[in-house]
């Protein structure tokens, strides 16, 4: 069964050495990483057996890369040749492929040797290696009375110039998608809205974060008529909004915010999914979870800012309860919406947590949230999209996932689209009856809900999710996706406004 403890990080000793080894100093049966300029080959003359190395070598195609061979005294070797301008996705990459198959081999300690000529390209590739390793060793949960193997990596070893690698991010931000791909595992029965409540505040107890909880009776005072409007056939009262503060001494400035998704399972509501479209649904609470990992992330990384993080907790049942389309209710900033799609409940839940966000004036809000299938169509699996009502942070957002890795594509926010969200009995329509580009509505229709003076980029990450084999340096379909992202855009925007 699965425990109810917390996901701790998997042990892994890292250790720093600025001198290249000599081949006398490799304990048997310790796997080797060995980091190469991919221009310049000759390096490997200053590498332990060098000589069997480049015998080696020439058994492989020029192109191949990475070179995985058994060299001397047991010692299984992967040989990656790095670019220069390696940094990000490529570098993460890059990283799985030497981790996965050293971790098959059940290596215990894996000793890793740049030859590199460039200090700070070896210190991209350590973190990219420490956070591979860390996402290769996390076990997901699973409902089984058997055991199950775990992985022996113990320890990483670094030689060269690998001073400046900052592991401490590696870390953190592992530990924060460890948890965004825990939770998003759990079955819906295992993470009801009122469990994950509960999981949560027990975490916030742990970290030391303030909590403050929305239930339903509060809503109903708040007139949150659009959150409310998804659980109406709920038959368990224990849906609401959940805030979590993190606040760090000697700070008094405005929080970032942090909102996400929290939809624990979707049945689609009147508009029934049908045939294996329900399958999945579980994990459509996958960007709350994110926004979780990514507070947590900052917490590890001491943040010296406050940041809130706002979790729209619910389930979207079937019943005779349930709303229906043409329905209108009200938002809680007065907003009344024509219900079209009872499948579109995300943006519904989203819009109530994000006027009550706005009600305490933060600096910023990044929400993400697995909204629509039209961003999978526009940009497959491999990134997430974005928008923002920023024009001037379009092209930041796009160097903030390239830098972390975590790709993130922006789309238009106009307010022509507005035209084709009008409602003959309402404010607007909840979407569009018919046509694409509901990504792009979604966001238009979200930002009814955003007070215009607060800054706000919105992640759609159905797109990025899951992927077949992994992506980057997750080995597992599972991505948690986001918190590597949500780290560098929250401490990006807080340098830029100091």
């Amino acid at each position: 069964m699965i425990k109810p403890e917390l996901p701790k990080l998997p042990a892994l000793k890292l250790d720093v050495d600025h001198r290249i080894p000599a081949s006398w100093d490799f304990d048997l049966g310790v796997s080797l990483i060995l980091l190469v300029p991919a221009e310049k080959h000759n390096a490997l003359n200053k590498s332990p057996w060098a000589d069997f190395l480049k015998l080696r070598l020439a058994d492989f195609p020029a192109a191949t890369n990475p070179v995985l061979i058994s060299g001397p005294r047991g010692t299984r070797t992967a040989i990656a040749f790095v670019k220069d301008d390696v940094s990000g996705f490529k570098a993460l990459s890059q990283a799985r492929k030497l981790i996965a198959p050293l971790m098959e081999e059940r290596s215990k300690k894996i000793n890793v040797i740049s030859l590199l000529s460039k200090a700070d390209v070896a210190c991209v590739m350590a973190e990219a290696l420490v956070s591979a390793a860390y996402a290769a060793l996390f076990q997901l949960p699973k409902v089984s009375g058997k055991a199950t193997d775990k992985p022996l990596l113990a320890a990483m070893n670094f030689f060269g110039e690998f001073e400046a690698a900052d592991f401490g991010y590696a870390k953190a931000t592992a530990e924060g998608n460890n948890l965004a791909r825990w939770l998003t595992q759990l079955p819906g029965n295992y993470l009801t809205p009122g469990i994950y409540r509960n999981f949560a505040e027990a975490l916030a107890k742990v970290e030391g974060w303030e909590v403050e909880f929305y239930d339903l009776d509060e809503l109903e005072k708040l007139k949150a008529g659009a959150f409310l409007s998804v659980v109406e056939a709920s038959p368990v009262r224990d849906a609401g909004i959940l805030r979590l503060r993190y606040r760090p001494k000697g700070s008094e400035e405005q929080p970032f915010a942090l909102i996400g998704k929290g939809i624990c399972f979707d049945t689609g509501g009147t508009n029934l999914k049908v045939g294996g479209s329900m399958l999945g649904m579980h994990g459509d609470m996958q960007g709350s979870a994110v926004a979780l990992g990514t507070l947590l992330a900052l917490t590890r990384l001491k943040f010296t800012q406050p940041v809130d993080c706002w979790m729209a907790l619910a389930e979207n049942h079937i019943g005779p309860n349930a709303v229906k389309c043409n329905d209108v209710v009200t938002a809680l900033n007065g907003t009344t919406i024509e219900l079209i799609n009872t499948d579109a409940e995300g943006r519904m839940v989203l819009a109530d947590t994000l006027a009550l966000a706005c009600r305490e004036k933060p600096r910023a809000i990044l929400d993400y949230a697995t909204l629509t299938g039209a961003v999978v169509s526009a940009l497959g699996q491999r990134m997430a999209g974005a928008i923002t009502n920023r024009r001037q942070w379009v092209e930041p957002i796009i160097q903030a996932g390239e830098h972390c890795g975590e790709r993130v594509w922006p789309f238009p926010y106009e307010d022509d689209y507005d035209e084709d969200l009008k409602s003959d009995v309402a404010d607007t329509l909840q979407c569009r009856t018919a046509g694409a580009g509901d990504h792009l509505y979604a966001a238009r229709f979200l930002g009814k809900f955003v007070d215009k003076d607060v800054d706000w980029v919105h992640v759609d990450m159905a797109s990025s999710g899951t992927h077949k084999g992994g992506l980057a340096h997750i080995p597992t379909d599972l991505q948690g996706f986001g918190v590597r992202f949500g780290v560098e855009w929250i401490r990006r925007i807080a340098q830029e406004s100091r």
